[in-house]
């Protein structure tokens, strides 16, 4: 008994010298110790509906990104710095979120887009504790489903190790985009500094590429699931509708990068779009659709939880966030 009683002591001690505090200095004692240690943000998760599919959002993290001159190739780092100062963000350092989705459709678990799993930067790699805060392991993912194949959106299939992350799911990948990162004769065609990006690919579908599930485009890839054609960023960039009845969500993947610069300025092009002119033309094609149909939108590089409502702005558009619900069902 007599660690019972210790413990008991010191506990009852240091309750009474926090009671013994000014209140404001009691709070903060008190929720310092609740902080995660590293100083690091708590859990971010969250969910939405849409009919009567579950939408979860998860973080994955960021990238921050030094501005240079460039990152937007027909626009000068002043005037994108000037967009940025505009939304009360830095004008130096980019933060770019990643957020994929976990769709629950039935008894289907199906992760939209991936991370980087253990393979991008430090301030990434996130997913898989935050979906364990609201009870889905990796082995309760039943499908990923792939909107396009930049690492940030496929490196999270396999860890360093080249194990698969989720071992149980089925990976379902968009057919024009297979074509292209999977055709040899494009990868020895392509300049030595975009073979990394091929490379990429094949470690991360070339083990079970026998397995992998290919999709076109307006096909109903699986229930409650329309794919998109969304090409220019990539050549098989996709996006994707879900959602049951009059509710749906449009899933953007990267048909903006970040709406402070993308969705405000439609027609400026990111250093990431493979085709600009493609990829501008299917931004406005999507945006347009989105604020003329009033219908939700997520984009995976938008701050979390990354969903809200496009509204159309003259020749422009702005993003506005959806209010963030304490019930799934409230409202």
């Amino acid at each position: 008994m007599r660690a019972n009683r210790r413990e008991f002591f010191m506990a009852s001690t240091a309750a009474a010298a926090a009671l013994a505090m000014p209140l404001p200095l009691a709070r903060r004692a008190f929720a310092q110790d609740a902080m995660p240690a590293d100083g690091g943000q708590a859990a971010a998760a969250y969910r939405y509906k849409s009919g009567d599919i579950v939408v979860t959002a998860a973080t994955e993290g960021v990238n921050l990104r030094k501005l240079e001159d460039g990152f937007v190739t027909n626009a000068s780092l002043e005037e994108v710095k000037a967009a940025l100062g505009e939304a009360f963000l830095s004008p130096d350092m980019l933060a770019i979120p990643f957020t994929p989705v976990v769709i629950q459709s039935g008894d289907d678990l199906i992760l939209l887009d991936t991370g980087f799993a253990d393979n991008g930067p430090p301030t990434a790699g996130m997913l898989r504790a935050n979906l364990a805060s609201v009870g889905i392991a990796p082995e309760d993912i039943t499908k990923v489903l792939i909107s396009h194949f930049h690492g940030d959106h496929i490196q999270g299939i396999r860890n360093k190790a080249g194990e698969l992350v989720y071992p149980n799911a089925e990976i379902l990948v968009p057919e024009p985009e297979w074509a292209f990162w999977m055709d040899d004769a494009k990868m020895a065609a392509a300049p030595e500094g975009a073979r990394g990006g091929f490379e990429a690919v094949r470690r991360v579908f070339g083990p079970n590429a026998a397995d992998i599930v290919r999709f076109g485009w307006d096909e109903e890839v699986l229930p409650g699931i329309q794919s998109v054609d969304a090409h220019g960023h990539t050549p098989g960039h996709t996006a994707f509708i879900v959602g049951s009845g009059d509710e749906r969500v449009m899933m953007l993947a990267d048909t903006t990068n970040h709406p402070a610069l993308f969705v405000r300025n439609p027609d400026w092009a990111a250093v990431f779009d493979m085709d600009a002119d493609a990829a501008r033309q299917t931004r406005h094609r999507l945006l347009d659709m989105a604020a003329a149909e009033r219908v939700q939108v997520a984009g995976y590089h938008f701050p979390f939880p990354a969903t809200g409502h496009i509204v159309k702005d003259g020749e422009r558009y702005r993003f506005h966030p959806a209010m963030w619900m304490p019930l799934l069902d409230a409202g």
